[in-house]
């Protein structure tokens, strides 16, 4: 295995700095009768135009049965007697995290998290996907999709990741051996895919690549054999990079990306 561990060079996609403003307006904006439904989730476009002809569906408390009927947000639209409400827009964000920021929603001890961080620009509620120790940086995803999110987050999808780590002292290739075989923690063997020394880096910098998500996993493997972390960043993430991402800032995943994502799962 070569000596040195090349950081992965990430997609070529510029960030996007463009406001978000008017994005809740346009959700208003009036629609077939059909496509809202079907953007409920409750049936396919061709299945909603059937069942609104069959008189199963009200707007404003009166049965409509024409599926090109315009509606908007605005409009109670009901099911079978039931509310129905368009499904909320998808949110995807990158964000490369910086030092002493919680990785959480809220915080009750009043420290800053992820979201403050986002600011006022995104006015649907979003969570972070997984966590990063409070002085961990790099990638973390932040969405409203809870199915991706549970997906990510789970074990067995086996979510890859890449750290770059800084040691308080060098470490030798005896060492990086016995993380590359796998170190008995107190919770089970620790594997990871590759680790090596940091390209250009010193023999303190080390490249760490794994799919487990173990609580604090990277700095107890480094701990167990005696180093401290002194920096640990998440440089790459589920085919994600920070390629163009500066520190404390995000963007907006592109559809290619949030279709990568869903398919890398």
């Amino acid at each position: 295995m070569n000596n040195k561990m090349k950081e992965k060079k990430g997609y070529g996609f510029q960030m996007n700095e463009n406001s978000k403003k008017g994005k809740e307006e346009a959700e208003q904006e009036p629609m077939p009768l059909n496509k809202f439904i079907a953007h409920a989730g409750i049936a396919s476009r061709r299945r909603a135009a059937e069942l609104i002809k069959a008189g199963f569906v009200e707007v404003n408390g009166a049965v409509v049965i024409e599926p090109g009927r315009k509606v908007s947000g605005i409009d109670e639209v009901r099911y079978k007697g039931k509310p129905v409400k368009r499904e909320e827009k998808k949110i995807y964000l990158l964000l490369n995290k910086p030092k002493n920021v919680i990785t959480t929603s809220k915080d009750e001890n009043n420290r800053k998290t992820v979201l403050d961080l986002i600011g006022d620009e995104i006015k649907s509620r979003i969570f972070p996907v997984g966590r990063l120790d409070r002085n961990t940086t790099g990638l973390l995803v932040l969405t409203n999709d809870g199915e991706l999110a549970q997906k990510l987050s789970h074990p067995s999808h086996k979510v890859k990741k890449i750290y770059r780590v800084v040691l308080d002292k060098p470490i030798n290739q005896a060492q990086l051996e016995a993380i590359r075989k796998g170190l008995d923690l107190e919770d089970g063997k620790a594997i990871v895919d590759s680790v090596n020394y940091v390209e250009g880096g010193n023999t303190n910098e080390v490249g760490i690549d794994l799919h487990i998500g173990r609580n604090r996993i990277v700095r107890r493997i480094f701990e167990h054999l005696g180093f401290e972390v002194v920096k640990l960043d998440r440089v790459y993430y589920a085919g994600l990079t920070k390629k163009d991402l500066p520190r404390k800032r995000y963007r907006h995943l592109t559809k290619q990306e949030v279709i990568m994502l869903k398919h890398f799962i």
